[in-house]
């Protein structure tokens, strides 16, 4: 592959590869990207690969929720137990969880429309970037991968789908909590006694308030590792099509639109 790397001798990149992964601008629906802070703060970030902002999202959504007992008085709501409901409510965290859940929708938004823009400029400025990157601990080359396997690794284990990607943040972010989430919620042990038909004892066990989390860290791994690899194959077949134009296209070649080349 050509040996471009991004120096800021250009404006604009579309990508960058690098040890830890393949960051790219791409274009991005604004209102999926706001959904998924809403779904979980934090995550729509992630998504734009904005990870320090992402990481702080996420890590505050889950210390003020759990002090604030939101996930458990979601709970009682759904059941119907809306007294109770209000009564687990800590306003004192209740109170600095609203502002931060908002701003995280809202400033994901702002961010996707902002990213979109950068990439069409980018996108025409047309600059070459970097696509093979080898370091002491890891090699990462832009490469065609199938989307589906993402899903299917994700769906076993969270996390996975973006190791076979190579999106090594992300990956071990993922992991990294998905370990917690099991461990406080007590849900692999609920699995084991419902296997052993121990229905009540499985139920006890739970802890709701850290379950209710496991969901969202699913759908995420699956979104992420979907689109990301849909997206980084079609950076790959425009570098390699840029790639073949500029080292094997004659210069005269031409594409005679409406004509028949006789």
């Amino acid at each position: 592959m050509d040996n471009y790397t991004n120096d800021n001798t250009a404006r604009r990149y579309k990508a960058y590869v690098s040890t830890l992964g393949t960051t790219q601008l791409h274009l991005r629906n604004p209102y999926i990207i706001a959904w998924w802070s809403a779904a979980f703060p934090g995550f729509g970030h992630m998504l734009l690969s904005k990870y320090l902002r992402g990481y702080a999202l996420f890590i505050w959504e889950v210390v003020v929720n759990i002090k604030a007992h939101v996930n458990l008085s979601m709970i009682y709501s759904f059941q119907g137990n809306i007294e109770m409901a209000k009564e687990v409510l800590d306003t004192r965290w209740l109170l600095m969880y609203i502002p931060v859940y908002i701003f995280g929708i809202w400033d994901s938004y702002r961010t996707t429309v902002d990213m979109n823009r950068v990439y069409l400029l980018a996108d025409r400025e047309g600059h070459r970037f970097n696509s093979f990157s080898i370091g002491a601990l890891e090699i990462n080359y832009l490469d065609k991968r199938n989307p589906v396997i993402a899903v299917m690794w994700s769906l076993f284990i969270p996390g996975l789908g973006q190791l076979y990607i190579h999106r090594i943040l992300t990956a071990f972010f993922v992991i990294g909590w998905l370990v917690i989430f099991f461990y406080y919620s007590h849900v692999q042990e609920a699995v084991v006694l419902l296997f052993l038909g121990q229905i009540k004892e499985a139920t006890a066990i739970l802890k709701p308030e850290w379950l209710l989390f496991i969901p969202s860290h699913y759908g995420f791994a699956v979104y992420d590792s979907y689109t990301n690899t849909v997206e980084n194959n079609k950076l790959f077949e425009k570098d390699l099509r840029n790639h073949l134009m500029e080292n094997y296209q004659s210069a005269n070649f031409q594409i005679l639109k409406g004509q028949k080349v006789k």
